[in-house]
């Protein structure tokens, strides 16, 4: 049994996900809260339940306060709320519809 109830076990495992892009590898991470990576990716497919500790480590590995983390405000602004990557702002204002895009002169649409 888990300290910590269903939704705050959700965002301590985003919190790894983001501390996982962030730091490259589930070892470096592991090694950044002092735990068994094989333990720790675990915990982040669901396997194991979140514990108190953990989420204390978590806090302390991403310098922020545990309540912010157990409700889910550890997270930068514009981030993933299952993984924590930000998205760069070279695509936030790019057109993505091809067919709002001019097409160029001698080229035709194949159907």
């Amino acid at each position: 049994m888990s300290d910590l109830d269903a939704k705050e076990q959700q965002h301590v495992r985003a919190a790894l996900r983001l501390l996982r892009n962030r730091l490259g590898t589930w070892v470096s991470v592991a090694d950044g809260l002092n735990m068994n990576s094989s333990n720790l990716e675990k915990t982040v497919r669901g396997g194991q339940r979140v514990s108190a500790s953990l989420a204390i480590r978590v806090a302390r590995l991403l310098n922020v306060m545990v309540d912010d983390l157990l409700v889910g405000r550890f997270l930068p602004p514009g981030a993933c709320p299952n993984c924590g990557q930000v998205i760069t702002s070279d695509f936030k204002d790019e057109n993505t519809v091809v067919e709002d895009a001019p097409r160029s002169a001698g080229l035709a649409l194949v159907k």
